[in-house]
């Protein structure tokens, strides 16, 4: 979020809108799927459970995300706007704050009113009498880690500028196009701690929690900080909606649908992972031989 408050403030929105919708992307299908094949190779005996429960909120947000920014993509490119170059806007801008007032909700659902429905699922119970994973000691104190959230998120925003202005010159001396480099090579470094945390709780066999790094991740993104950008951008000035272009809408809209069906049983192998990473190789092709058209309007504010 921070990359994407400073290319905001910089006009940079194409950039903006690319680098969360990679996130997603990466989340849903680079990070659940690696988790869900390292997780099903070595635990290759048995199929791992999660709680499909709170999977199958996850994806009612994740679809009502799609909601969000397909309406006014249609809206563009069906040129049926009642105002033209302003129904656009003013819808993204009603609909992120519809979306950021049903993200609330869900904290409340989540935390608060319906906290069982995210109780992980106890995968040893009728295996062992009900005996659970053995405690872990924790790394380190409670006020240590805040410390080390503040170190690091200061030293993300100093880098941040560098890594946003970077883009352009990297997307031609590498001959890359831009959308390539922000959908996929941006998120990927970007998620990298992600990556990894997730794979390694599939690997002790808690899938609750690569559910919640890689799922979870992706609906804050979906539900909270696309619309933030897009209220942060009404304050600033800048032209920030929910358009993202009819290719990069329907990626997002078919990978919500793979997921969710990934989801529906509540339960993963490596099978399901490999299933995954295959199709983000399949997005990621498809966006090296994109090519990002002209979005007028977008960066001259």
């Amino acid at each position: 979020m921070i990359i994407s408050l400073y290319a905001l403030d910089n006009g940079m929105i194409r950039i903006v809108q690319q680098s969360l919708l990679g996130s997603i992307l990466s989340n849903m299908l680079l990070v659940l799927g690696c988790a869900f094949f390292m997780g099903g190779v070595i635990h290759h005996q048995k199929e791992q459970v999660f709680n499909k429960a709170a999977a199958v909120v996850n994806s009612g947000l994740l679809l009502m995300a799609v909601m969000g920014l397909l309406f006014p993509a249609v809206l563009h490119f069906t040129h049926t706007e009642l105002h033209v170059g302003k129904s656009e806007l003013s819808l993204s801008r009603f609909s992120s704050c519809v979306m950021l007032v049903a993200y609330v909700f869900y904290l409340v659902f989540q935390l608060k009113s319906h906290r069982n429905l995210y109780d992980p699922v106890d995968q040893t119970q009728g295996e062992n009498g009900g005996v659970t994973d053995e405690e872990e000691v924790a790394v380190i104190t409670h006020w240590e880690a805040i410390s080390w959230l503040a170190i690091l998120t200061a030293w993300i925003s100093f880098l941040s500028g560098y890594l946003v202005n970077a883009i352009e010159g990297a997307s031609q001396s590498w001959n890359m196009p831009v959308a390539f480099i922000s959908v996929i090579l941006l998120p990927i470094v970007g998620n990298a701690a992600e990556h990894a945390s997730a794979i390694m709780f599939a690997m002790k066999d808690k899938l609750d929690i690569s559910l919640g790094v890689a799922i979870g991740s992706s609906t804050q993104i979906a539900m909270f900080v696309i619309p933030f950008c897009v209220v942060v951008g009404w304050i600033m000035g800048k032209s920030m909606d929910l358009n993202f272009q009819l290719f990069e809408t329907a990626t997002l809209f078919i990978t919500v649908i793979v997921v969710a069906f990934m989801l529906q049983e509540g339960t993963s192998n490596y099978f399901k992972g490999l299933m995954l990473i295959l199709c983000y190789m399949i997005v990621a092709a498809s966006f090296f031989v994109h090519v990002d058209p002209e979005h007028t309007g977008h960066d001259n504010n």
